[in-house]
């Protein structure tokens, strides 16, 4: 259930992707409020100015948190975005521990408006393999 509170911290992550496209950048913004609803850090997306394909807002504030945050505080944190988080972006916030996720447009949504923020191919997988060899320094790494 989204709150007023939660609509204005939304409202904050649409001002910081629209302030990045006055800097140069794609229109993507988020933060991540603390427990108690006080912004704790913002992030725009800067792929083209980084030229790094992870620069993404979700992303470098998920690592932000991973970093800075002690798990019960992050655990009790809400990113607010602009959009629905990719895939990469997802996995990031799982793994730093972020509580909760509120975002303004969903993925079709987004896609509605720039078709190629859809376009993305599927890139083929193989595997598993070599398993005895793969599980050797995993077994040795948690189970010394």
């Amino acid at each position: 259930m989204i709150t007023e509170a939660d609509e204005t911290l939304l409202r904050r992550a649409v001002a910081v992707a629209a302030r990045a496209i006055d800097l140069g950048d794609a229109p993507y913004g988020s933060l991540l409020a603390g427990p108690d609803g006080g912004i704790l850090a913002e992030a725009h997306n800067t792929v083209r100015r980084d030229d790094d394909i992870t620069a993404h807002p979700e992303l470098k504030l998920a690592r932000w948190a991973a970093r800075e945050l002690a798990p019960d505080t992050a655990a009790r944190t809400t990113m607010y975005t602009s959009c629905q988080p990719c895939g990469m972006c997802r996995g990031a916030i799982v793994r730093s521990g972020i509580g909760r996720v509120v975002y303004a447009l969903s993925t079709d949504q987004l896609v509605a408006l720039n078709p190629q923020s859809g376009a993305w191919p599927t890139v083929p997988e193989d595997g598993p393999a070599l398993h005895e060899e793969a599980r050797a320094p995993i077994e040795a790494y948690y189970r010394p």
